[in-house]
């Protein structure tokens, strides 16, 4: 009876060349089954796999459940090389004991190598354990190498980090680029500007960045403005090993992670910001960063519920809180009462902008004014039904996604050609003459993509931040949502720190009048920050007033159109 086997092929993207493209082997493994009067039933493809591990490469697992089920009964696995089959020695023995106990053996044809036999089966078992040995070795030694050459404060290859140059394996400092790198520490240290306010002001003032391997945007996001605020080489140093890449116990997939220790030391190149000012650096985003425990004000302690929201009608600006205090005549420079006001900000110079609106609102009004208009709409008839439509609203994560696919994408292609490498050096040919040139070649070439490797985890990691403040702005979204469903009862209820967040979370922005209206009131109109009203909606406060009310949905760093 003829005898009936699968057929197994492997390459990573680098190493379609030398007779090890998916082709080539295939044709080779098909000569090898007409020779020997062998069926075979199915193909299995895994292209752009590392032989690492078997975790990703899907045909192989397939054919091992196929295997498993013994779906088609063969006999054999036919592939070119052991090395196709794996490189990872527990891996391999472990797939073949499966293949054994379902009377199916490997045959390597490029190998003479067949695991139906004694001999084949020791050959695999050490010839799979010396080449894991083998590229360990290898990836040990370079990684060492790397890190000695972090430690003398070299540059250890890749892309120049933004104001800086290559030149001959040294930083030197890009003039040109350098400008902006001091900008940014500059206002960042010396002004109130948090990272997106920076963003968006370089944005304003038209200052760009160089597009290497960082994005395809021309500006500066506030992710990046951040990794550039934290990297030391800005401060002359060299840090080696601040992220590590680490395999999800739960998914098995690789996971960049920021290490809590690293390499950091004096580098050979010249710093383009000062002690002084990267150590002011440094102290505001540590500051940013805290996490303060959330504390409920005591009772008769004020906050503003609108602070930032209110809009100025003459320059736009928000209007800010502030307080006035009235002294007791008893002359002892006691206060019996506070007045509370919301105000225009540049009423007084500041900012070199002065604003003609010098009108304080009383805050306990505006704020009744504005939450009775809230009130009012979501108790509309029509408001649940639209509510009930949208309150699965999705946050679009189509352009990050489509970015991270690319991204990873090319971590996979530089994956496969470090792969192709590490399996270069592995079958130098220790006899040959130009031995020890081949392998300094390999390697020069393997630290490059190590670099590479770094660079695309780092874009990787960074886009993956932004993934994850958009659904958490989803999250937001549902339980802003929620609240509007019983916002009647909940109104009455609410602490005044609990009414303000929940301000801040669903108001863009409240535009006021020049002058109260002749019914006393003050808000002009009114957007949301959800797609809650898809038309423009007057509520009536009494008889003779209405206020035009709009919807809208919007990301925080971003206004209303």
């Amino acid at each position: 009876m003829k005898k009936k086997a699968y057929l197994y092929t492997r390459v990573s993207t680098g190493m379609q060349v030398d007779g090890y493209s998916l082709a080539a082997q295939e044709e080779r493994i098909r000569q090898y089954a007409r020779a020997y009067d062998i069926e075979i039933v199915k193909t299995y493809k895994d292209a752009g796999k590392s032989g690492k591990s078997i975790i990703g490469r899907d045909k192989f697992l397939t054919m091992l459940g196929d295997i498993e089920s013994e779906k088609d009964n063969v006999d054999y696995v036919l592939v070119f090389k052991l090395s196709r089959f794996g490189r990872n020695s527990a891996d391999t023995l472990k797939s073949l004991e499966i293949m054994e106990n379902h009377n199916v053996h490997l045959i390597c044809v490029e190998d003479g190598l067949d695991s139906s036999k004694d001999t084949g089966k020791l050959v695999i078992t050490i010839l799979s354990a010396v080449a894991e040995m083998e590229r360990e070795n290898i990836l040990t030694q370079t990684m060492a190498g790397r890190k000695q050459k972090a430690r003398e404060g070299k540059w250890n290859g890749g892309f120049a980090p933004m104001g800086y140059s290559i030149k001959d394996g040294v930083l030197k400092i890009n003039e040109e680029e350098a400008v902006s790198i001091r900008m940014i520490f500059d206002l960042y240290a010396n002004t109130d500007m948090g990272s997106n306010k920076l963003a968006q002001h370089l944005v304003n003032l038209g200052v760009t960045k160089p597009i290497r391997n960082n994005g395809k945007s021309p500006y500066y996001s506030s992710n990046v403005i951040r990794n550039i605020l934290k990297n030391p080489v800005y401060n002359g140093k060299i840090a080696f090993g601040r992220r590590q890449t680490k395999i999800d116990p739960r998914t098995q997939k690789n996971k960049i992670i920021k290490s809590e220790t690293y390499i950091l030391v004096e580098g050979q190149h010249e710093a383009i910001i000062h002690d002084e000012l990267w150590a002011k650096t440094q102290t505001k985003l540590k500051m940013q960063s805290q996490k303060y425990e959330k504390v409920n004000r005591p009772k008769g302690e004020n906050i503003y519920l609108l602070s930032g929201i209110l809009r100025c009608p003459k320059c736009g600006s928000g209007l800010y809180g502030n307080i006035s205090k009235k002294k007791n005549k008893n002359k002892k420079g006691e206060y019996y009462k506070h007045y509370f006001y919301y105000s225009c900000k540049h009423r007084k110079m500041m900012d070199g902008h002065k604003c003609t609106f010098s009108k304080q609102l009383k805050m306990d009004s505006i704020n009744r004014e504005v939450l009775t208009i809230v009130n009012r709409i979501v108790s509309e008839p029509s408001f649940a039904e639209k509510l009930t439509e949208k309150i699965n609203i999705q946050i679009d994560t189509t352009e990050i996604d489509k970015v991270l696919d690319q991204y990873n994408s090319q971590r996979r292609k530089f994956l496969s050609t470090k792969a192709s490498l590490i399996s270069q050096i592995d079958n130098l040919d220790y006899e040959d003459r130009h031995y020890e040139q081949k392998f300094q070649d390999l390697n020069d070439r393997l630290e490059i993509m190590y670099d590479k490797l770094e660079e695309i985890d780092a874009l990787i990691l960074e886009n993956e931040e932004k993934k994850e403040v958009i659904q958490k702005e989803k999250i937001t979204t549902d339980n802003v949502y929620k609240v509007l469903l019983k916002f009647d009862t909940l109104l009455a209820v609410m602490e005044e720190v609990d009414k303000k967040r929940f301000c801040q979370l669903l108001i863009e922005k409240v535009m006021i009048r020049d002058e109260k209206s002749a019914n006393g009131r003050w808000v002009k109109s009114l957007c949301f920050k959800l797609p809650v009203i898809e038309n423009a909606i007057e509520i009536s406060l009494d008889n003779n007033e209405h206020v035009e009310a709009v919807s809208l949905l919007v990301r925080a760093e971003t206004s209303a159109k």
